[in-house]
């Protein structure tokens, strides 16, 4: 049988996708033996010029982990798109616009100068920012366009299926190649993960608990068998796909929702608000705001994975409608 064609990509994103690859262990020999790597910037070295001379359709598989930040990143993913006969979103950064989508809340310019500007630490007394193009005596360079706006994969370009997580368990993973080496695949545009919240695969008992305060977690030694939202620390747990095995939780630690909303959900962070509220511990609104001021850090907590594909998508722009 002939080997398989597969790419990786690493866009937008911290590189525990890549990592996540490499968790499979000894079945990344078994990857070996199925497929040759046509691309994987963090194993690999084949150009972006081998890919495009490639015919179209000629990969059988990409992954592609990852938002999608610059023009680079877009280049890549129409690129890959073209070629792979099947395309993944890897990862929360691909599937939703991941941490990195949380650039939505500002905008290009005050990114900027946060990052090379207003920094005490950096020796910048030129004010020299990033650009995509400059002259130099030996010619013109060039880097990618800095986009104002974060987007997921499947915003860009089509997208076959979805692997979530931040970094994917690798079980779940590898589960979605040997269905795409079996040919057994599921229907375009499924998830490969839980179709419920992770609450159902959550073995810690619900009292049915309200809560006066919300507090840090660094702040409180949890129990480990109750309900970790109704001991006063969020959990994004009711607002977010399962399929992990609840391995943050079942670890003392709250579901950070890297999972990305369940399914036919209209809004992950809207979801997470009501599942809130509703522990709340009180009738009066000048004391829910009391307890409500105590979150910390209010989009990052209930769009910290998930900003792009929102409702929200991005702040607004002064003249936008």
């Amino acid at each position: 049988m002939a080997k398989l064609k597969l790419a990786v990509y690493w866009g937008a994103a911290c590189g525990g996708c890549d990592v996540s690859i490499l968790d499979l262990h000894e079945k990344i020999l078994k990857i070996g033996e199925l497929a040759d790597i046509v691309l994987w910037p963090l194993a690999a070295d084949p150009k972006y010029s081998d890919i495009e001379a490639m015919e179209d359709k000629t990969i059988d598989l990409c992954l592609f982990n990852g938002a999608v930040r610059n023009s680079e990143n877009l280049e890549i993913a129409e690129l890959l798109r073209r070629k792979s006969k099947i395309l993944v979103s890897l990862g929360s950064c691909a599937c939703f616009g991941g941490i990195p989508g949380l650039g939505n809340l500002f905008n290009k310019k005050e990114i900027f100068n946060s990052v090379y500007l207003d920094r005490e630490f950096n020796a910048n007394e030129e004010q020299i920012v990033p650009k995509a193009k400059v002259t130099v005596p030996e010619g013109e360079l060039t880097l990618p366009e800095f986009y104002n706006t974060v987007s997921s994969l499947e915003q860009v370009v089509d997208v076959d299926y979805f692997i979530p997580g931040c970094p994917p368990p690798p079980d779940l993973l590898w589960k979605a190649i040997e269905a795409i080496v079996s040919g057994n695949l599921p229907p375009k545009g499924s998830v490969i993960a839980g179709d419920k919240a992770l609450c159902h695969e959550c073995p810690r008992k619900r009292e049915g608990r309200k809560v006066k305060e919300f507090k840090r977690l660094v702040d409180v030694i949890l129990d480990e068998e109750i309900c970790i939202l109704e001991q006063g620390v969020v959990c994004n747990g009711p607002a977010t796909r399962g399929g992990c095995g609840a391995r943050c939780v079942r670890a003392n630690i709250p579901c950070r929702g890297c999972f990305g909303p369940i399914e036919d959900a209209l809004d992950q962070g809207t979801q997470l608000l009501s599942a809130i509220a509703s522990t709340i511990d009180s009738d009066n609104p000048e004391e829910i705001k009391k307890i409500t001021d105590q979150l910390a850090d209010p989009a990052g907590t209930f769009y910290r994975f998930s900003l792009p594909v929102s409702m929200l998508k991005r702040r607004k722009e002064e003249g936008e409608e």
